[in-house]
């Protein structure tokens, strides 16, 4: 296994509870598991339940302002070669392919290198992938302290200058239902195909009074 796969495997490891995992073997969130989800079913986690950052206007920004939507919260960087930039593809084609039902799907990146991932390199990151995609940005501590509570691993890996530096991190997102509650997590490389046959019964879901 090569160097990053295997820097990858861990970070998703590091993501879970021991439970999440051994459920994954025995193939929860897998067609014909009896799961309703192709993704990992984690409603109930006592983890996973408030994010409060800033995005690149200067506004905090917190999950409860979404309520009403399906949210996709993915931790990344900007200058990730490959599993953010296909992450985020993967989500905008799912939004589309959805229809009207797009537009209740929010997307939010959370970037694990504040100090390269400057206000205006986020804001023009997420352009790429959808006008209303939502940045959020916090200090290192605040970074920390969020990626500990999501169960997120990062970890800075040296390039050749103090610039060019990599950033290993969980390869995977986490899914809330319109009422703002945590109930998947997506392992990276499950498909845009998997990722919306859940946000499809998410959606249909009864919305919050």
């Amino acid at each position: 296994m090569a160097d990053r796969d295997r820097r990858l495997t861990l970070g998703c490891a590091a993501a879970l509870p021991l439970a999440a995992l051994l459920a994954a073997c025995d193939g929860a969130g897998l067609p014909g598991s009896g799961s309703a989800f192709r993704a990992i079913d984690i409603t109930g986690a006592d983890y996973a339940r408030e994010l409060s950052l800033t995005d690149p206007d200067g506004r905090r920004r917190s999950l409860d302002e979404f309520r009403g939507k399906v949210v996709v919260v993915f931790f990344g960087f900007t200058q990730c070669p490959d599993v953010c930039p296909t992450t985020m593809l993967e989500l905008a084609q799912v939004r589309k392919a959805l229809g009207p039902d797009g537009e209740r799907v929010q997307g939010i990146f959370v970037t694990v290198d504040p100090e390269r991932d400057t206000p205006q390199v986020l804001k023009e990151y997420v352009a790429n992938f959808g006008a209303d995609f939502v940045a959020l940005r916090g200090t290192p501590e605040e970074t920390a302290a969020a990626a500990r509570h999501f169960k997120v691993y990062y970890n800075k890996v040296a390039g050749k200058t103090p610039t060019s530096y990599t950033v290993d991190h969980t390869a995977g997102s986490y899914v809330f239902d319109a009422q703002g509650r945590v109930r998947l997590f997506t392992r990276y490389g499950t498909g845009a195909e998997a990722l919306e046959h859940d946000l499809r019964r998410l959606l249909a879901e009864p919305n919050p009074a």
